[in-house]
């Protein structure tokens, strides 16, 4: 495996993959690398040819006061993870050269894009749709994968490729990969490590209080019950605080006040100073 931080590098040696036809997949991370990002690399290799993986702090999705410079930088640890799973580059730029200066470009996409982390997070999904618009172009892959967990970012996404006509000839498919839980079934995520034992043992109460919740928003009726329910748990198993806990239709990201056959629960919460989202769909798929 080949590491590149200089995008003329990149573009030649993804032109190199692409000789006699070979297919091109691409798994953006922000490194920090665990087994949900590896199932990516994984499912990757499954569908393509060839595996780029970019490891790039996107400091443009990190609001006032987030965690930018605590996020955890690995990038020799990662670097093994990667080579092991077959990756066969590494895009690992600076931020100088993802936005050199003078840079003046933002997208914004609307919608889906309002509300859950939207609302918490102001501008964060703008950087998100500004830097993999700018992965697409560099990598120009025919396909690339995003977990689950962050919905609403996969949602951003896909409307960003599809109004900016990108799913074709750039990305013909835009794949997400269900969620991979730790044995407790919380929901892995580079954020964990910032959990202290014991916060680490209360944070499984997350999942069991979605899967609760779940069981009675199936049966029918509001949602306001046992979403109110589900906050009072989390609260009560030493969670800080809870950002919020909603069910949204799975496509638009409607919000819903009652199960419409085809809908979410979301929820963001805090232990300590580390904010936990996870979401689950309320039929199994």
């Amino acid at each position: 495996m080949q590491t590149i931080g200089k995008l003329e590098v990149l573009r030649k040696r993804v032109a190199d993959l692409r000789e006699s036809g070979k297919t091109v997949a691409l798994v953006p991370t922000m490194g920090a690398l665990h087994d949900g990002h590896l199932t990516l690399m994984r499912r990757a290799r499954e569908a393509a040819d060839h595996v780029v993986a970019s490891i790039f702090v996107n400091p443009r999705q990190f609001g006032e006061g987030e965690d930018l410079d605590a996020y955890p930088r690995q990038l020799q640890r990662d670097s093994e993870l990667l080579e092991a799973e077959g990756v066969a580059l590494l895009w690992a730029p600076q931020p100088d050269e993802v936005y050199p200066t003078g840079y003046a470009t933002n997208i914004s996409v609307a919608g889906v894009s309002e509300g859950l982390c939207g609302g918490d997070r102001p501008g964060h999904f703008d950087g998100v749709a500004t830097v993999v618009c700018k992965l697409f172009n560099q990598v120009l892959p025919d396909m690339a994968f995003f977990g689950e967990k962050d919905w609403q970012q996969l949602a951003v996404i896909r409307r960003m490729a599809r109004d900016l006509d990108l799913t074709r000839p750039h990305v013909e498919a835009i794949i997400g990969v269900p969620i991979v839980r730790e044995d407790d079934g919380l929901a892995m995520s580079s954020r964990n490590s910032y959990l202290s034992a014991e916060q680490r043992a209360q944070a499984a109460a997350l999942p069991k209080a979605m899967r609760d919740a779940i069981a009675v928003i199936a049966q029918g009726g509001a949602v306001g019950r046992p979403l109110g329910n589900l906050r009072e748990v989390l609260q009560v198993s030493g969670f800080d605080s809870v950002d919020y806990a909603e069910v949204r239709d799975a496509d638009s990201l409607e919000r819903l006040e009652a199960d419409n056959g085809n809908a979410r629960l979301f929820v963001a919460a805090r232990i300590g100073g580390t904010r936990l989202i996870d979401n689950m769909a309320i039929h199994a798929q």
